[in-house]
């Protein structure tokens, strides 16, 4: 069966490629929990973590701009995302934005949102732009990838080209933080 994270994730990646303003994109799709469980070994820089998370922490080390496509599984974020935000200890998420699209199979989705804007952004420092979707009864929205195939579909879409071309804008600004100076991750590796 097709995930349908991942079927928004690939519409917003589609989103995204069509701004002016963006080179690339990269997608880390967490179906099937790829990545091993959090462990101390990470901080010690053994092989297998360096084997495993190098190449997705560089991946987003060198982004500007994130979105958490957060599937609900029993009114909660799945514990590979979690993990995912364990795992992001090296400042990959810093002081960058990122937009919440939350993907219910129902009329729910709001418990995701809530869950990430409360705990992930601590020790990671990533920085959720106000803005977020919702992507309700998800099975009869974007199906096709270019033709909406209802008011709810074509709603859904604008939502997210609008959610997307803010995000954007976060990006820009915050760089300017990022290159300020001021940031310390050797000295304040977590948050309060």
């Amino acid at each position: 069966m097709e995930s349908e994270s991942g079927k928004v994730a690939r519409y917003v990646q589609q989103q995204l490629a069509s701004w002016a303003d963006v080179s690339s994109t990269y997608v880390l799709d967490l179906a099937g929990n790829p990545l091993p469980l959090w462990d101390q070994e990470i901080w010690q820089g053994s092989e297998k973590w360096e084997r495993v998370w190098s190449p997705i922490s560089a991946e987003l080390a060198s982004s500007d701009a994130f979105v958490v496509v957060a599937p609900e599984w029993s009114g909660m974020v799945p514990a590979g995302l979690k993990n995912f935000f364990l795992l992001c200890s090296r400042g990959e998420l810093a002081h960058k934005p990122a937009l919440i699209i939350a993907v219910s199979a129902s009329l729910g989705g709001a418990y995701p949102v809530a869950e990430l804007r409360m705990s992930s952004y601590k020790n990671t420092y990533l920085c959720y732009i106000p803005d977020h979707v919702i992507v309700r009864n998800v099975r009869g929205l974007i199906n096709d990838p270019e033709t909406p195939q209802s008011p709810d579909d074509e709603r859904i879409r604008e939502r997210i080209r609008y959610a997307t071309g803010i995000l954007l804008q976060y990006g820009k600004a915050l760089a300017q933080v990022r290159a300020s100076g001021l940031v310390d991750l050797q000295r304040y590796p977590y948050g309060m």
